[in-house]
């Protein structure tokens, strides 16, 4: 699933940290993660042991990165009980041949104009009657792929207001809740519009937590949040002013009352909804640790709630690697550090980067003339920013090489440039997307 593996396996520990990123990618196969979950015996469609009756047919409806490799599982499931189906995948994404589902595409991670002309597609196969039963395929991109906002929001609108919140620094809850609050089916808006059908959604967590009702803006789950968090959120981040007028208006108008909240936990539309998580972040670093146990290694699940400023997150990670280096604690040589989660990166400069290779550039400065030490992160989509790159691979030899070739790693990281630096020196992580997304998975070894 690396595409680059040999050119980065330059040694045997760099090779094992990249034997136990593919680990973790091969366990958030979304194939593998359907079949997991849910069985076909006649008529009767079985999720997690809980039997559905779906005799009068079923529609399926996908959003997300993962949605189309989920639904050719759907499809090999449930094949002619299946009436008919959509989903919305990213734009340059090759998804799998599908016989009775439909394929539409979208911009992520800003919505463009197909994402809602794909959108309104999806829409159509809403059921007249309420007798279909409606499976419903979440996974990371959602939220940007699957829109339509709410009026006077425009498409212009809804992509400045998308640009200012990922580059603010707040975290995917925070934006999430923004979006919601401006969109006709998120936030349970989804379920609302397809009731009385009974519902059945099966998510990909790309959130840290696994809360449903964050993961794609939570579509089909209960929503907690309220228009004042999400006009909190804007005004904590100094963005208030700065966000298109429409935006605003909105928010404003729900504040009032004038707009109707987003569909709370009690409400009965939500007792037609199953919500099913079928795979995370945190089963992945379980299939990493198994990888990481059978090449020798000892280990540990430091967490799969990271979370924090990339560079931040980076010195305190390498603080970690550093203490096991010399004490043997909090794990003992030869050791496997496995976290998950999801960092953020405040953008200040004109750089080409993400997340995970910035703080992989971080880590390889706090970490640098260290021997016998590798640290890598990617982002399980395969798309680490605005970079073709997933993540990176170093160790610390990383800066020493970076400045035998005149490179100053502050450089580039005050420009958020950590992808050239780390393709300059070949240290670049290369999947190409992956067709799922459970957050991102990072690998410290110590040998």
């Amino acid at each position: 699933m690396i595409k680059n593996f040999e050119e980065l396996a330059s040694s045997e520990m760099r090779s094992h940290a990249l034997k136990m990123l593919e680990a973790g990618l091969i366990s958030a196969d979304p194939i593998k993660s359907i079949k997991n979950a849910v069985r076909v015996v006649g008529d009767k469609l079985i999720v997690k042991d809980k039997v559905y009756d779906v005799s009068s047919g079923v529609k399926v409806l996908g959003l997300g990165k993962a949605s189309a490799t989920m639904a050719l599982a759907i499809e090999d499931l449930l094949g002619d009980l299946i009436t008919e189906g959509a989903v919305v995948v990213p734009k340059g994404l090759k998804p799998p041949s599908l016989r009775r589902i439909k394929v539409y595409y979208g911009s992520h991670p800003v919505p463009d104009e197909d994402s809602i002309n794909s959108t309104k597609e999806i829409l159509n196969l809403r059921s007249k009657d309420g007798k279909e039963t409606f499976i419903v395929l979440i996974s990371g991109g959602g939220s940007a792929l699957f829109e339509l906002p709410l009026e006077p929001v425009t498409l212009k609108d809804l992509r400045e207001l998308t640009t200012q919140l990922l580059r603010c620094g707040a975290d995917i809850k925070e934006i999430n809740t923004v979006r919601k609050h401006i969109s006709l089916v998120k936030g349970g808006r989804l379920a609302e519009l397809l009731y009385p059908s009974n519902v059945i959604s099966l998510i990909l967590s790309d959130v840290v937590g696994d809360p449903i009702e964050f993961i794609a803006s939570g579509p089909t789950a209960p929503d907690p949040t309220t228009y004042e968090e999400a006009s909190f959120i804007l005004k904590r981040y100094g963005i208030w002013e700065s966000v298109p007028p429409s935006i605003r208006e909105v928010l404003t108008r729900g504040l009032r009352g004038e707009i109707q909240e987003t569909p709370k936990p009690g409400d009965k539309i939500f007792d037609k909804v199953m919500n099913y998580l079928v795979a995370s972040n945190y089963i992945s670093l379980k299939a990493m640790e198994d990888e990481a146990k059978n090449l020798g290694y000892n280990t540990l699940i430091l967490t799969s709630m990271m979370e924090g400023e990339a560079r931040e997150v980076g010195k305190f990670l390498a603080g970690i690697i550093k203490n096991v280096k010399k004490y043997d604690e909090p794990v003992k040589k030869p050791a496997a550090i496995l976290i998950g989660g999801e960092t953020t990166v405040t953008v200040k400069g004109k750089g080409i980067g993400g997340r995970n290779q910035e703080l992989a550039l971080s880590v390889a400065i706090s970490i640098a003339g260290l021997e016998d030490v590798v640290f890598a992160s990617i982002g399980s989509d395969g798309i680490d920013g605005i970079s073709i790159a997933a993540g990176g691979l170093v160790d610390g030899n990383t800066v020493i090489e970076g400045k035998k070739l005149g490179l100053n790693p502050y450089d580039f990281l005050n420009s958020n440039d950590s992808y050239n630096y780390l393709a300059k020196l070949k240290s670049s992580i290369l999947t190409g997307p992956t067709g799922t997304n459970v957050n991102d998975l990072v690998i410290a070894l110590i040998k």
